[in-house]
């Protein structure tokens, strides 16, 4: 069940369009972040599209229709790559986009951020703090619920352990 804090205001929650852009870059952070772990280019140009239209949804000049097939085609990729840190950065790309859609999916980007760093030898507990970090601009009582449903969603990731 979604928590209603991530509930756009335009369909009965209360989340606003700038708390949710908000959102948005925060998941789009996390996941530029963790691009820093591959080199070279990404093994899919749907990956490389979701990250843009991610980027214009922000900013208004795309509708969450756009942002919704772009998430698409990320999964779609991500179902397509066998590399382990490239799978979870294209999921992390896919939940990104995905915010446009639904709010509290900025928290599976985030998640399979850190997955991303774990499959790659790195410290979740210093990714995770990293993110942390870049809440700074999000209102504390949605940072708290971010941290909190990451929290509770990171249960389904059983190889994450902070």
């Amino acid at each position: 069940m979604r928590q209603k804090e991530f509930v756009a205001a335009h369909r009965g929650g209360s989340l606003s369009l700038h708390h949710q852009q908000q959102l948005m870059n925060w998941a789009i952070d996390c996941v530029e972040h963790v691009l820093l772990l591959v080199p070279g280019r990404m093994p899919d140009q749907r990956l490389t599209h979701a990250i843009h239209v991610a980027k214009e949804w922000k900013k208004g000049n795309l509708k969450t229709g756009a942002a919704m097939q772009a998430a698409y085609g990320a999964h779609a990729a991500a179902r397509d790559i066998p590399d382990p840190v490239w799978k979870a950065i294209a999921q992390s790309i896919g939940q990104a986009v995905s915010t446009a859609h639904m709010a509290d999916h900025c928290v599976g980007a985030a998640l399979y951020a850190l997955k991303a760093v774990k499959q790659s030898g790195g410290s979740v507990a210093e990714e995770r703090a990293w993110q942390d970090k870049q809440m700074a601009s999000l209102p504390p009582e949605l940072t708290h619920l971010v941290k909190e449903t990451r929290n509770e969603k990171q249960r389904g990731f059983k190889d994450l352990h902070c």
